[in-house]
């Protein structure tokens, strides 16, 4: 019986299944020829190269109903999910033999294998609701696909696998020897987590072929907490042990170790422990906590030098830290008593290091008083290269017309001690800012700290006690004479007595104790007049006008007189310049400067006189109304001098000294309200851009104020 089964031919059954479902019976030796052709060439176009298979799918034929042709009329009958007559019932003349020759059933490439073997191979590709084996059809789409399985906890269930027979020492091809702990592993492992086993491992190099490696210099429990991390990716981070992983890790060049390591010890930084950790990371060459632990030491600068690490550290440390601008300190004498402080924890050894730790001492920028002391300290007495040093800062002192030519690192002060710099209001795209943002020069960063009470624009402010006198101005509907103030210390505003004139566009500068407010607009005319703030009476009193009427007038100090720069008188811009003498109560003309200037930022610097940006209203076009050019005056020679140009053109422009660079802040350059900030070095005659404002504004005063 079985032969007479294998005897039907797979086109006499497919015609029989299409006459089931309604199909006209077609000659085998016609249509089904030609239907046959078109399932190979179907199934040539897929990935199986010369194995030719058809695509019942292009049947629209239900995947039970297609397989290999099975031995065994029972065996078809239970393969199709549709109700069939049993075979006694179907007419002999319907069901010839040829008749089972077609494309739905195929003959199984001959593999070389049984039907037995076959029908073991696919029995477990089943249903799940049915025990009928799949047919393999690679190009099945959309009803069926290649599929690859991806166990989802294959890495995990591997590696304990491994974790444990490292636990058990089994399979192990490599032992670490450190100190006198024994470590077994295995080798592809620990090459496929550290770098540096994989680079001695992998190469023709002795230790490649040894059973046993020691380990120079590597503590033992960190290396094996770290050949325990390479087989289960977890590490205990302590206190007790962090320095000698992080070590261990970098030897080992365990990256993410070594990068969770350092977040560890930022996470510990503290004023009793950050030189440690700093010297630490610089000899383990982990450049970002080295940073960071840099970074936290001068924050903290003075809390560090009283603790024990301070006084313990060498020379060399000792000097770095000297040497840097970046220490928060609120003054040059802290630095030299801490570095007293540390010469006198071991006076037998480290005076004879006295001479070269103090050339990193500011020496000139500390008061006469404190250098008279020093001269007379026992421990520079006898240093001869000592008393050179202080010869030097009080030369500086006692001759300050030859400042200019005294000029060396040693009288560049640090970052922290120049003050902090304060942009006021201004003209911003919501036509007024009331806002005031603060410049840190150690962190070149500028922060909002407060707001005005109310709108202001073309107003003055000053200096006077380290408060901010905000002056005069407008507020958008009428011109002011109030005066507000503001400390920085308490961040709390205060008023002030008024002005007896109403002025914007006005100059303010304190000279020698009282605050002057020069020319302006009183919102009808152009005023020359000046006007007195006495802080001890508290009351404003008039002084000698200028000469010419001025608004939008840059004012300065220098050398104990008041200069009044530029401006504008109603009808042009000012080339002009006059200086007012206190003693005198008289403004003297001085040297025109080569350009008209309205909304010119003025400051000075080690005895000249500085004119940035501005305007020239009159000109015929944008280009030539606003400026970029600089110039200098030397109240000596009496002549303007031109200097390097900004990089771009701005007027209105915040002008203030910080440090011993000068700060363009804002302005307007025709088109838009800048927030850019550049800074000029008068040694270098250049300027370099700091960190933008916060905001847009022209038309910004600016002031330093030492907190």
């Amino acid at each position: 019986m079985s032969g007479s089964r294998k005897e039907f031919d797979v086109k006499q059954i497919l015609k029989l299944r299409w006459r089931w479902f309604g199909h006209q019976a077609s000659s085998p030796n016609a249509t089904a020829d030609s239907q046959r052709g078109d399932f190979w060439s179907q199934g040539q176009s897929g990935a199986n190269g010369g194995r030719k298979f058809f695509d019942p799918c292009s049947l629209h034929l239900p995947l039970a109903s297609i397989g290999y042709r099975r031995s065994g009329q029972q065996d078809f009958q239970n393969s199709s999910p549709w109700p069939m007559a049993a075979p006694s019932e179907v007419p002999p003349s319907d069901f010839p033999a040829e008749a089972c020759g077609g494309a739905h059933w195929l003959d199984r490439p001959d593999d070389g294998t049984s039907e037995e073997e076959n029908e073991s191979d696919t029995s477990s590709c089943r249903t799940s609701n049915s025990s009928q084996t799949l047919s393999f059809c690679p190009t099945m789409e959309p009803c069926t696909s290649d599929e690859f399985f991806q166990a989802l906890n294959h890495a995990e269930q591997t590696f304990k696998k491994m974790e444990n027979y490292l636990r058990h020492k089994q399979l192990c091809d490599v032992v670490l020897v450190a100190g006198d702990r024994r470590i077994p592993a295995h080798r592809l492992i620990l090459s496929s987590v550290s770098d540096y086993f994989a680079a001695m491992f992998t190469n023709d190099v002795r230790e490649a072929r040894q059973e046993e490696i020691k380990m120079e210099g590597v503590e033992p429990n960190s290396l094996w907490a770290l050949v325990q991390y390479a087989y289960t990716g977890r590490l205990e981070l302590k206190e007790d042990n962090i320095e000698c992983l992080l070590s261990t890790a970098c030897l080992l060049q365990l990256s993410q170790v070594v990068e969770a390591c350092c977040k560890f010890l930022m996470k510990q930084l503290h004023p009793s422990n950050c030189l440690g950790i700093r010297s630490f990371a610089d000899a383990q060459g982990c450049t970002d906590l080295h940073k960071v632990a840099h970074n936290y030491t001068m924050e903290h600068f003075m809390e560090v030098i009283r603790n024990q690490e301070f006084v313990l550290l060498p020379a060399s440390e000792i000097s770095k830290l000297l040497a840097s601008d970046d220490m928060n300190i609120p003054n040059e004498e802290t630095i030299l008593n801490a570095l007293l402080t540390w010469v006198r924890h071991d006076l037998e050894q480290r005076p004879k290091d006295l001479s070269k730790l103090l050339a990193y001492i500011r020496l000139p920028l500390l008061a006469p008083q404190f250098l008279a002391d020093m001269e007379n300290n026992t421990l520079f007495r006898d240093d001869i290269e000592c008393q050179k040093l202080i010869m030097e800062a009080m030369k500086y002192h006692l001759l300050p017309e030859r400042r200019p030519m005294l000029q060396s690192p040693r009288t560049k002060p640090r970052k922290s001690t120049v003050g902090t710099l304060f942009a006021v209001g201004g003209m911003d795209a919501t036509k007024g800012a009331t806002s005031i943002e603060k410049y840190d020069l150690r962190t070149n960063m500028w922060t909002p700290v407060a707001n005005m009470n109310g709108r202001r624009l073309q107003f003055g402010v000053s200096v006077l006690e380290d408060k901010l006198y905000v002056v005069g101005g407008r507020d958008g509907l009428k011109t002011l004479n109030t005066v507000e103030c503001y400390n920085p210390k308490t961040k709390t505003w205060s008023v002030m007595p008024p002005m007896s004139t109403h002025r914007h566009g006005l100059g303010v500068a304190v000279l020698e104790g009282p605050m002057y407010a020069v020319g302006g607009h009183d919102g009808w005319s152009y005023l020359n007049t000046v006007e007195r703030w006495d802080p001890q009476a508290r009351q404003w009193n008039f002084v000698a006008s200028m000469s010419t009427p001025r608004s939008t007038v840059g004012v300065a100090v220098l050398s104990g007189k008041l200069y009044a720069v530029g401006g504008r008188d109603g009808s042009s811009c000012l080339k002009s310049v006059e200086c007012f003498d206190p003693h005198t109560n008289k403004w003297t003309p001085c040297a025109q400067m080569s350009k008209r200037r309205g909304g010119v930022g003025v400051t000075t610097w080690s005895g000249l006189l500085y004119a940035i940006g501005g305007h020239d209203a009159p000109a015929s076009n944008l280009a030539s109304r606003l400026s970029d050019c600089v110039e200098r005056y030397d109240p000596k020679t009496d002549v303007w001098t031109s200097v390097a140009s900004m990089s771009i053109s701005r007027d209105a422009v915040g002008v203030c000294l910080l440090g011993d660079r000068l700060y363009a802040v804002g302005g307007y350059d025709g088109q838009t309200y800048l927030n850019t900030v550049e800074a000029y070095d008068p040694q270098t005659n250049e300027w370099t851009q700091v960190a933008p404002l916060c905001l847009g504004r022209a038309g910004a005063c600016v002031v330093t104020v030492k907190l």
